[in-house]
């Protein structure tokens, strides 16, 4: 069960396998069934609770669909149907169907000194406060705080704790969010353009924003050196399906070039390996830029994240190892010398997929027999997206807005058909009757349902997305 999910009255929750759970008994010798992340987080909390000389033990956790039946019988036995609408979860809609949440009850002196309709009594409200200013540290929340009852459908309820994980609960304790909050803020899908800066891998950029966003769904398409600045694509969620999509097509940048000197990194921040003349032969670079091939077999720098038999290539050179250098097809679909001085040169290009212009640096800088290496480089335009659409990075906030699944891919889109609804929910093979030749992005009422591929007469599933 992921531990962000949110469960209440508009998202029922998934029957759970119970495989999951352990078993915690309480001090009236009740057996209880916790999620294990839960059943640790509750143990952490008593712990750190009983060093302050309180003492909890749990109420209830984990409930069944048919348990949570049985007590929604009793209430309305007891209490009506008013209050049962009122207080009680209607089956598949309670928090505890997931074992990540439970009620906790005090106890002094081994005895039970408090029922849940007492729990609000003034006098026990400062020990309550006492323990909600643990929960982040273990990972829980305050399931039901109060002044937020319009927002999760219930009135507060000092005793029931849900777990969350550790960096999630610090954000919904730091921004005073309830579970819907947060899941309206963090729980969204879609594609970031960054402009990545100098200095940092791609990797960093991706760290950064996964604790700015609270996701480990999170990733980058068209890695960039750490020398490298300017498009880089970061999907999140849902969107990290479609990162091969994103990452099959075109690129363009703006490299700078020193001549002179060569370098085992095939840049300027790597060791320099030969020099020689530093004076730019002109004539004869403009010429290569000519004549040099729009398609070839280009090898793949030493230094790169390339893997050969499960090593990247880096990690050869970093070893002192010997390692035969992999070779793939590029084409250049253009090629311009926009500037040089007597020393240095700039170039624009748009390339293919699994082009490196460190390579290209280097191919050209054997054309024109003069030993070039590359100072700058600028990714301008990744497929359709350009730098001028990208955030700068420390300019990222949580609020910051999101490409959609559908707005970043150039794809034909279609609402499901009500006679498919089902087979495409369930990513089952359909009839290609809308003459699709390659994808199609099936949606309901705005929201991104599924990618289907066409193959032969029909259309089969790609992508399926779901909320995480």
């Amino acid at each position: 069960m992921n531990e962000k999910i949110l469960v209440n009255k508009t998202h029922p929750c998934p029957k759970v396998k119970e495989t999951t759970f352990v078993k915690e008994e309480n001090s009236l010798k009740e057996e209880i069934l916790l999620d294990k992340r839960a059943s640790k987080a509750y143990q952490l909390l008593k712990k750190n609770l009983k060093e302050q000389g309180i003492t909890i033990e749990l109420a209830s956790g984990y409930r069944s669909f048919s348990e949570q039946q049985e007590i929604i019988d009793e209430f309305q036995k007891e209490y009506g149907d008013d209050y049962v609408k009122k207080y009680v979860a209607k089956v598949g809609e309670s928090e505890h169907h997931t074992g990540l949440c439970f009620d906790i009850y005090l106890e002094q002196n081994g005895k039970k000194i408090l029922e849940n309709d007492d729990l609000l009594a003034k006098e026990q409200e400062p020990v309550f406060q006492k323990i909600h200013q643990e929960l982040s540290k273990v990972g829980l929340i305050l399931r039901y705080p109060k002044g937020k009852e319009t927002i999760t459908g219930y009135s507060y309820e000092p005793w029931h704790f849900r777990y969350v994980g550790k960096s999630t609960a610090q954000k919904i304790e730091q921004e005073q969010l309830t579970l819907e909050e947060y899941e309206e803020k963090y729980n969204r899908s879609g594609v970031l353009l960054v402009n990545k800066p100098k200095g940092m891998t791609s990797r960093e950029v991706v760290n950064k924003l996964t604790f700015l966003f609270d996701t480990q769904k999170i990733g980058h398409n068209g890695t960039l050196d750490p020398l490298a600045t300017g498009v880089l694509v970061i999907t999140i969620n849902q969107a990290t399906k479609i990162n091969e999509l994103l990452t099959a097509c075109t690129k363009e940048y703006i490299a700078t070039v020193k001549v002179g000197y060569k370098t085992d990194t095939l840049d300027v921040e790597g060791i320099i390996l030969e020099k020689g003349d530093s004076h730019l032969n002109q004539e004869k670079l403009q010429d290569v830029f000519q004549t040099f091939p729009r398609e070839y077999d280009q090898e793949v720098p030493l230094y790169s994240a390339k893997k050969v038999k499960g090593k990247k290539l880096y990690q050869y050179a970093r070893e002192n190892k010997e390692v035969s250098l992999p070779k793939q097809h590029v084409i250049l679909y253009e090629l311009e010398l926009q500037n040089m001085t007597e020393d240095s040169f700039t170039f624009r290009t748009v390339v293919s997929k699994g082009t490196y212009i460190r390579s290209l640096i280097r191919d050209l800088s054997l054309s024109c027999g003069q030993f070039f290496t590359m100072s700058n480089l600028i990714r301008t335009k990744q497929g359709k997206f350009s730098l001028e659409e990208c955030y700068v990075l420390d300019d990222i906030t949580s609020d910051t807005p999101f490409l959609s699944i559908k707005e970043a891919l150039d794809m034909k889109a279609l609402p499901i058909p009500v006679e498919e609804k089902t087979k495409i929910k369930n990513g089952h093979p359909i009839k290609n009757q809308y003459g699709i030749k390659d994808f199609v992005l099936f949606e309901e009422q705005g929201k991104e349902i599924a990618i289907y591929q066409a193959e032969g007469e029909n259309l089969r599933s790609y992508k399926q997305f779901s909320s995480i």
